[in-house]
Parts: structure tokens; sequence; C-alpha cells
């Protein structure tokens, strides 16, 4: 069983306007065992943070960068960090 972390990640491309945000929670619910959100921001990106084992994490973080998503993704940029709790599954926001 791997490590819990907290994932935080900046997903930059047109993935406003293009259902990004219900791709990401149904891919991150079909991961299993993550709990966070997915939110706009104001620049344009999508905010996701995911907290769970490490592997589950990186699974996810894999999706973004090269699954088949909605729109296009350009680039992503992650931070690794503890596992703050206070999620109740996995929302978008």
């Amino acid at each position: 069983m791997s490590e819990n972390v907290r994932l935080t990640g900046w997903v930059r491309g047109r993935v406003q306007g293009v259902g990004f945000r219900w791709w990401t929670r149904a891919t991150a619910m079909e991961i299993g065992g993550l709990s966070g959100y997915v939110s706009n921001l104001g620049d344009g990106r999508v905010q996701v943070v995911a907290e769970g084992g490490r592997d589950q994490c990186e699974r996810l973080l894999g999706w973004l960068h090269h699954g088949d998503t909605p729109g296009r993704v350009d680039g992503v940029t992650e931070i690794w960090g503890e596992p703050r709790g206070g999620y109740e599954g996995f929302e978008i926001r």
C-alpha cells in the first residue's frame, strides 16, 4: 500500500468550457481512493487537488498529461505535499 499524499496540479491549455472538470472528476472516481476537487481559475487554467495513495495520484497525473481529455492540455505543473484532509469525495468547484 502506498503512502498518502496531496497532489496539486495546474493544467494549461484549452481546458475551460469543454467538460474538462467533469472528465477529471469522473477519472478520479474511476481510479478510486481519491478525494479533493477540480476548479476553473480566472487565468484559464484548471486546478486539481487530489489526496490519496501516491499510486492513485500518479495515475491521475498521468491521465492529465496523456489521457484522452476534452479540449487540449498544453502542460501540467504539479506540486506534492502532505494530505490535509477535509474532503468528502471528489467534487467540481
